[in-house]
């Protein structure tokens, strides 16, 4: 064993000064990679915007819904001989004040003036098992986020107000 300490004390001795001295990484070395590093990480946050890509994801969510209420109230109007849920109201869709769909469980009573109760659709359970809630819905304890309204010649439109990304989300039928 002593011999083996002998030949690493002379294989060290035998270099120079400075080669002992530079045996490890510098501070500023380790500084530079990790620096270098970060503004990688940085270049790939921005580059995948997270922050847009959840809210794509919202809005295909809010897409997905739309169409899934309008089913559902079409599909109860094949089963009523052609009429309609009797609570949708004649407007546009794009008033965000009026004909938001109330939430499923909510009481109809309570889903009066600007809210429109859809319980011919949950009732049963025949048409959906609960109504879809907007993903960021928090303009109201008792709305879903979602509007629905008829034209004068019975076409049903579901839009979803809160869409982001200046996405237009509107189904017509």
């Amino acid at each position: 064993m002593g011999s083996m300490k002998k030949f690493f004390f002379k294989s060290y001795m035998s270099r120079s000064e400075s080669e002992r001295f530079r045996a490890g990484f510098t501070l500023l070395e380790i500084l530079l990679v990790v620096a270098a590093i970060a503004i990688l990480a940085g270049i790939v946050i921005v580059a995948i915007n997270p922050n847009k890509q959840l809210g794509d994801t919202r809005n295909a969510q809010r897409r997905a819904d739309v169409n899934t209420i309008l089913n559902a109230a079409y599909q109860y109007t094949i089963d009523n001989n052609g009429t309609l849920p009797s609570s949708i109201a004649s407007s546009t869709c794009s008033s965000v004040t009026t004909n938001e769909i109330c939430k499923t469980g909510v009481a109809t009573s309570t889903c009066s003036g600007s809210f429109i109760a859809l319980t011919e659709l949950t009732a049963s359970e025949q048409y959906l098992t609960s109504l879809p809630i907007d993903p960021q819905a928090t303009s109201s304890a008792n709305g879903t986020g979602y509007r629905i309204t008829k034209s004068g010649n019975g076409r049903v439109t579901v839009c979803a107000p809160l869409a982001e990304q200046s996405a237009t989300i509107s189904v017509t039928r």
